[in-house]
């Protein structure tokens, strides 16, 4: 259990080359609750169990974009590369120590990036219907899902703040260097790195959400404060077995 950042990894640990793919995360912002760690531990893939900060863990509802995906890192992917997504996640550790996160959906407007990315990666994402609209300080992200469970809505607006240096509880929600995944009846690891996030506060001026109660996840306490990032390059390495 983390008390502290002392030890923790909050810069990212060196990525094994090659390159597997790599991509720009734009126009970001952050939105976190606590949940009870025994109300998601089964949500969570095996050989993996809650991260936990202080005895507490977090779910958090993360809209942006996706621009400029590559393969490794000089093959542009063309249409496919650029697409808004909104990500429902969870904060997870394994047995090696590692520190991660694990999906329950990521919403696209991409049809063809759905099955490619479950079968290849194990991630589950989804089809919807999803736009970003920014004016002045203000951002606004809608997503409604077509497929699967078609209908679940996700409306956020914020207005975007000061620059800000992000408290311990912060830098150990947004510092996250992999990703656990479950595909073909294996756990896996998918190693990331990026350099560290430019934040500003965000004011939450209205949230309606279906997609954390669609992903089994029950808030457990009030909503921590938002951040936005214009966004940072960040780089995958290839997936490792856990379990």
């Amino acid at each position: 259990m983390v008390t502290s950042l002392t030890g923790y990894p909050v810069t990212a640990p060196p990525l094994a080359r090659p390159v597997f793919f790599q991509q720009f995360w734009a126009d970001l912002t952050f939105v976190h609750w606590p949940v009870r760690p025994e109300d998601v531990a089964d949500l969570l893939p095996p050989g993996t169990r809650p991260d936990l900060f202080d005895g507490q863990t977090y779910a958090g509802l993360i809209p942006f974009t996706m621009r400029a995906t590559a393969v490794g890192t000089a093959l542009p992917v063309p249409y496919f590369g650029t697409f808004h997504e909104t990500n429902v996640r969870l904060y997870s550790i394994d047995d090696a120590g590692r520190h991660g996160v694990v999906f329950r959906s990521l919403e696209t407007a991409r049809l063809a990036v759905v099955p490619v990315m479950r079968a290849t990666l194990g991630v589950p994402y989804t089809w919807s219907r999803m736009r970003i609209d920014r004016s002045g300080d203000h951002i606004r992200y809608d997503s409604q899902r077509r497929w699967p469970r078609r209908g679940l809505r996700s409306e956020l607006m914020v207005r975007i703040g000061e620059v800000v240096e992000p408290t311990p509880l912060e830098i150990w929600l947004t510092a996250r260097w992999g990703a656990h995944t479950r595909k073909a009846g294996r756990t896996w690891w998918v190693p990331n790195e990026h350099g560290p996030w430019p934040l500003r506060s965000a004011e939450v001026i209205g949230v309606d959400d279906d997609l954390m109660a669609a992903a089994g996840i029950e808030v457990a306490g009030d909503r921590l404060r938002a951040l936005f990032s214009p966004g940072v390059q960040a780089r995958f390495g290839r997936p490792a077995k856990v379990k």
